[in-house]
């Protein structure tokens, strides 16, 4: 479970990156896409945060056997934010 919390709280700190290039692209541009952008970081981020939280709080409730998909989606999850910044900047 340790694995999956580190790796939505790292999930986090992408997604308070690409939302600072995407606000700044948006503030520059005022392009629908641009906004677009902003709003699908704000949202992926607050699912993170929730993520996170829920999983530490609630980690005595889950079976040992849903640790590795958790982890596995947090993983995956990880490698695209990380591509997309690499896209991104």
């Amino acid at each position: 479970m340790d694995v999956a919390i580190a790796f939505s709280a790292v999930n986090s700190v992408l997604l308070l990156g690409l939302l600072y290039i995407y606000a700044r692209i948006a503030a520059h541009s005022r392009a629908a896409n641009s906004i677009g952008l902003v709003v699908f970081a704000v949202f992926l981020l607050a699912t993170n945060v929730l993520t996170v939280y829920s999983y530490a709080a609630m980690s005595p409730f889950f079976g040992s056997e849903a640790v590795p998909y958790l982890s596995t989606i947090s993983i995956l999850e990880f490698i695209s934010l990380a591509v997309l910044l690499k896209i991104t900047i």
